[in-house]
């Protein structure tokens, strides 16, 4: 079997019924679906047992609610195809030919983590946006020469818009969630030959109750995190101005202005020199200088030419 389509779902039986549909119609059939279910109750399973398919469904119903994202590595245990295609069960398949184009990059010599173009569905405000990097741009060079710089902006995507290869050895940091999907591309393609597709191929559903969109602009869950992460790549990436802006703009949009502020929002560990200067360096701007766009970018690569001379 060549991909395992691993759905971790959580009640949303709509989401999931469409996201099925999606799959139901695709031309290329070497695949099998993995359901791992956190719902609080039976109404997808109950669904899931009358569902007719002509493609396998091997679904689990979590015996209690492992949470985001331990119920995408759950997923991703039960499966046995070559290649893995997570998929959240608000996104679904743009058309037919979707996963059919996805099997054929398989066939490129090291292929080992594969990204598509995507389209952004609002479903609170009807709108759609067209997503689609450059491979050749000034953020994919940056990629590729230090992953780390995705802190900055995650040109990837999310994780329903990549297929990796299923080595056993691949799942997500159950320590984090707004930088979950950082965390796992950063990790997963480490020396592995990236390749992007530019067709849009997957639909992506955003609505207010993502847990993604929760996250957003909250201390107490951005600080540990950011933090979590630097401290497992090495703070020797804030060489990279990427790296550097991204934590800049953090502690800008939290308005973190001194250690108290790091303690207060749950991070204890150890602070590191590069990281406190930034925030005394900032508490000695005022805000709504912070908060201009061009200026606040000026006076960040004034600092980090700064710093990084000393």
């Amino acid at each position: 079997m060549l991909i395992s389509i691993c759905i971790p779902a959580y009640k949303n039986l709509f989401f999931v019924e469409r996201l099925l549909n999606s799959i139901a119609i695709q031309t290329f059939r070497d695949f099998e679906v993995v359901i791992t279910d956190d719902s609080p109750d039976d109404e997808l399973k109950n669904y899931i047992s009358n569902y007719f398919s002509d493609f396998t469904i091997n679904y689990v119903k979590n015996t209690t609610a492992l949470g985001t994202p331990e119920n995408w590595n759950e997923s991703i245990k039960y499966a046995k195809g070559k290649w893995i295609k997570l998929m959240h069960d608000d996104d679904w398949f743009a058309n037919e030919n979707s996963l059919a184009v996805f099997a054929k990059q398989t066939e490129v010599n090291d292929a080992y983590f594969i990204i598509s173009a995507y389209t952004n569905i609002y479903l609170d405000e009807n709108k759609t946006e067209l997503v689609i990097a450059k491979p050749f741009s000034f953020r994919f060079w940056h990629l590729k020469k230090n992953r780390a710089s995705l802190l900055s902006k995650n040109i990837i995507g999310p994780p329903s818009v990549v297929m990796h290869k299923n080595d056993a050895k691949i799942f997500y940091d159950k320590q984090f969630k707004w930088l979950v999907d950082i965390d796992f591309y950063y990790h997963v393609i480490s020396s592995k030959q990236i390749l992007y597709i530019q067709q849009a191929l997957i639909n992506v559903g955003l609505s207010k109750e993502q847990v993604t969109r929760s996250c957003f602009r909250i201390a107490a869950v951005e600080i540990p995190e950011y933090f979590y992460f630097m401290n497992k790549i090495g703070c020797d990436n804030l060489k990279n101005i990427l790296v550097y802006d991204a934590m800049w703009r953090l502690f800008r949009n939290l308005e973190i202005k001194n250690e108290q502020d790091i303690v207060d929002a749950g991070y204890f560990g150890k602070i590191e020199l590069s990281i406190l200067a930034i925030i005394q360096f900032q508490n000695k701007i005022p805000n709504k200088f912070l908060k201009i766009g061009v200026l606040s970018k000026i006076l960040m690569l004034i600092h980090y030419l700064f710093v990084r001379k000393k």
